[in-house]
């Protein structure tokens, strides 16, 4: 007897046993992940009283073979009756942290660039997006960035521009 792909779905909305099974391999996985997780990580994670104790056991327990087994088959169980929405978002946050630091720095480069190559524009264009700015201050800058230039100076303007603007964004969040 030859089965089709008729175990993938169900007419009546019900889970096939492949996709509990892929539900509970990603449950056992998230498990693990937040057993291998630092306390301060954990601590960041929105779980349940119930899961973070299980979780907290697991750590405990994990150079005891069966029983290291077992807690994390509860961990998952747990996680599996359970919104893990939240807790991939924060998991996801968390390691991707420092990718998003990055990327918000370069973001700030990008406009200190752009307000000292093209002047009163990009200005207009950062006080659109920040509209709690100086725009003599930021013309200001914008000024002595272009004589220290000239001079073959080192560009102190220049990190006193990109410092205002991190801090126009770090008071804009």
């Amino acid at each position: 007897m030859q089965r089709d792909n008729q175990d993938e779905h169900l007419d009546d909305g019900e889970l096939s046993k492949t996709q509990l099974k892929r539900h509970s391999q990603d449950m056992h996985d998230l498990g693990v992940k937040l057993v291998k997780m630092g306390s301060n990580g954990l601590k960041q994670i929105p779980l349940d009283d119930e899961t973070l104790a299980a979780v907290k056991l697991a750590k405990k327990i994990e150079h005891k073979r069966e029983g290291y087994r077992r807690q994390l088959q509860l961990v998952a169980k747990l996680l599996r009756n359970s919104d893990t929405g939240p807790i991939l978002a924060a998991i996801d946050e968390l390691e991707n942290k420092a990718l998003y630091q990055a990327a918000h720095f370069h973001a700030l480069e990008k406009w200190r660039d752009r307000v000292l190559n093209q002047g009163d524009e990009a200005i207009q264009d950062l006080l659109d997006v920040y509209p709690h700015g100086d725009r003599q201050q930021l013309r200001q800058y914008a000024r002595q960035a272009a004589k220290e230039q000239e001079q073959n100076k080192p560009p102190a303007a220049s990190r006193a521009l990109f410092k205002y603007i991190r801090s126009l964004s770090e008071s804009a969040s």
